[in-house]
């Protein structure tokens, strides 16, 4: 079960949801520069934005892959 979504100010709320918005994939600089882990920010996004650009976010978020890890010698080229 996805734990509830932070109570935060108007402004740190905004900062998540610009950085949500910003970043491909949405999970990995939320993490880092907020500490809000993947089941806090869908929660946290469900509340705070209107139904049609919550989906609109899910289904960007749904679409970005993560970094692709470059294959090295000797077990790739």
């Amino acid at each position: 079960m996805a734990k509830p979504a932070p109570r935060l100010s108007p402004q740190q709320t905004q900062s998540v949801i610009a950085t949500a918005f910003e970043d491909v994939p949405p999970y990995n600089k939320v993490l880092l520069m907020h500490g809000i882990g993947h089941g806090e920010l869908v929660a946290l996004l469900k509340r705070e934005l209107t139904p049609a650009a919550y989906k609109l976010w899910a289904a960007r978020a749904k679409t970005s892959k993560g970094p692709t890890k470059k294959a090295t010698w000797p077990h790739g080229r």
